[in-house]
């Protein structure tokens, strides 16, 4: 059986650089994952959001986005992943009185990550446990929390 897939969410990318210890965590994790990580073009879009100097855009180009795509690891919503995130959110409101107009935009992209992997067998990690739970009481799909060892996966 081939590896299983690994996508991180941003929160990863985000905290790897908030500290010298959060970035070794990532840093060894990324290491020992590669044969097996993907980037969701989700993610690749909130990280390039978030880079707006033109040095730091070329960096966060070179040694993350531009890695993966060349290595086609590029995961991307389907059809599917847009009709399931209306579904999720129509099931949350009906059932657990969600409103739509606080959702905040981040939930809306878990929510597509989170059937992306589904769709490739794919683990999604995350520091956002609470609203990934949340999304798994809507639809399977697995995930973990930063950084999960990956002889167990």
């Amino acid at each position: 059986m081939p590896p299983r897939k690994v996508v991180l969410d941003t929160n990863c990318f985000i905290d790897a650089s908030a500290s010298d210890v959060a970035n070794a965590a990532f840093e060894a994790f990324t290491t020992q994952a590669a044969p097996r990580l993907y980037l969701s073009s989700v993610v690749s879009a909130e990280l390039r959001a978030g880079s707006t100097e033109p040095a730091e855009r070329k960096q966060l180009e070179d040694e993350i986005l531009h890695p993966y795509e060349r290595r086609g690891r590029v995961v991307t919503p389907s059809a599917a992943a847009w009709h399931a995130l209306g579904d999720a959110l129509a099931t949350l409101v009906r059932d657990e009185g969600l409103e739509l107009r606080t959702v905040k935009r981040s939930f809306v992209f878990d929510i597509l990550i989170a059937y992306s992997c589904r769709e490739i067998g794919a683990l999604f990690v995350s520091g956002n446990i609470q609203d990934l739970d949340r999304i798994a009481r809507v639809f399977a799909f697995d995930y973990a929390a930063p950084y999960p060892d990956l002889a167990t996966i």
